[in-house]
């Protein structure tokens, strides 16, 4: 199983053990060539982690991406991504992200470019399309199966769907029967059994985990390991990444990572939206290690199961 996210989160992630292979944050082409790791906000990992580590990064120009997958493969990472899935405005303004679906044979020049400046794993990320059109998915696949791709994330859903409909599933098996090379289905997988629903349903290779690892980082070792987490389990987690973003990053962009992060993690709880409200304005690291002992004074009651389905 895999994972996107950013060097706090995934070095909290390899405390707990159990993810295949981790995804950077969505990285810019555009400037990667000349990034300082030290001071970048995105382009940042741990020596150790590098080995499974592919960076994505989004761009509209082929040159521009090629030239940021040579400096990601000199630094030694397991792989490049490619992401031609997100669907937010701002990056699709930009025509990079899903904006790419738009022009397929754009984007499949993209691969082929990428492919012929590095030795390295590639990947592509993607989804369905701007239309509800799993042929168009899968001519998708096939072009950037031709354009020299290792292996694809798909997800199901049309870009101008953030989540408001459910995955179609059965696109993930359209792509996977179409292409020879590996498929990672993505998309409402909040529990091991429809994990393994996905994986029996579409024939897809492996699974791309989103908000649930965001809610319940341990769940990659639970799946997979037989993790069982213990009572303390949510202060002890909370904590833990309050404490990593902290030492990886400023206190402001710490502080944005933790409330990005405690967005999801609240829908943990019953009464959840106290704790992100008491966040929502919080600039400093020690704004938010006080609103987090203020929440867990009294145990806080959990919901049965994380309501993420509407999460963005």
């Amino acid at each position: 199983m895999t994972f996107l996210g950013h060097v706090a989160f995934r070095e909290l992630l390899e405390r707990f053990g159990g993810c295949g292979l981790l995804f950077s944050e969505m990285c810019s082409a555009r400037t990667v060539p000349t990034e300082k790791p030290s001071a970048s906000k995105h382009f940042r990992w741990r020596p150790q982690e590098l080995p499974h580590l592919a960076c994505q990064i989004m761009g509209g120009e082929p040159d521009e991406m090629a030239a940021a997958a040579e400096r990601i493969e000199a630094e030694g990472f397991f792989g490049v991504d490619l992401n031609f899935g997100c669907a937010a405005s701002s990056i699709c303004r930009r025509s990079c992200g899903a904006a790419l679906l738009r022009s397929p044979e754009l984007a499949v020049r993209i691969v082929a470019r990428v492919r012929r400046a590095v030795g390295v794993p590639l990947t592509v990320k993607f989804r369905t399309g701007w239309r509800d059109d799993p042929d168009a998915a899968v001519q998708l696949a096939l072009g950037f199966e031709a354009a020299g791709a290792d292996a694809l994330t798909f997800h199901p859903r049309v870009a101008p769907d953030r989540r408001a409909r459910r995955a179609r599933w059965e696109y993930i098996g359209r792509v996977k029967q179409a292409v020879r090379i590996p498929v990672f289905g993505n998309g409402d997988v909040f529990d091991p059994a429809a994990c393994l629903r996905m994986l029996r349903q579409t024939g897809c290779d492996g699974v791309s985990l989103g908000r649930i690892a965001i809610a319940k980082p341990w769940v990659f070792a639970e799946w997979v390991n037989g993790f069982r987490p213990g009572p303390g389990i949510y202060r002890e987690t909370a904590d833990a990444l309050l404490e990593l973003t902290a030492r990886h990053f400023d206190d402001k962009a710490a502080a944005l990572r933790m409330r990005r992060f405690l967005f999801y993690f609240a829908a943990n709880f019953r009464f959840g939206h106290s704790l992100f409200g008491r966040v929502q304005s919080a600039s400093r690291a020690a704004d938010i290690r006080r609103a987090l002992e203020e929440f867990f004074a009294v145990p806080p009651e959990l919901s049965a199961s994380p309501n993420l389905a509407f999460l963005q």
